[in-house]
């Protein structure tokens, strides 16, 4: 307020008054429109929260499952491999004795060619 003027400082003449309510209450209705647009985002966020949250708990699941397999197919070959090496072993025990025969074969071959 300028000098010369009437009326309190604090409280602005009533056709001021009128404009400013009616500002407030037209952005009044702007901040519940937000209030409500929020309410409705953090709803869908909280489905997606819940939706991700099944998603994870499935993978986990999964995940478990393949471990519980690679375990299995890993304690299967180690068997495998065991029976392999007695084989192997088994194989080269009765190549040894076929060699120790044939041995004994050329040696009685040898003796009869010397005859």
């Amino acid at each position: 307020m300028g000098p010369g003027s009437v009326g309190c400082p604090i409280v602005p003449d009533s056709s001021d008054l009128e404009a400013r309510v009616a500002a407030l209450e037209a952005r009044l209705g702007a901040v519940e429109q937000h209030v409500s647009t929020v309410g409705t985002d953090a709803s869908a966020a909280r489905e997606l929260a819940a939706g991700a949250d099944r998603d994870v708990s499935e993978v986990r699941a999964e995940l478990r499952a393949h471990t519980r397999s690679l375990n299995a197919l890993r304690e299967t070959q180690v068997e495998q491999g065991q029976a392999m090496e007695r084989g192997f072993a088994e194989m080269r025990a009765r190549f040894d004795q076929t060699a120790a025969g044939m041995e004994v074969i050329v040696r009685l071959l040898g003796g009869q060619a010397d005859e």
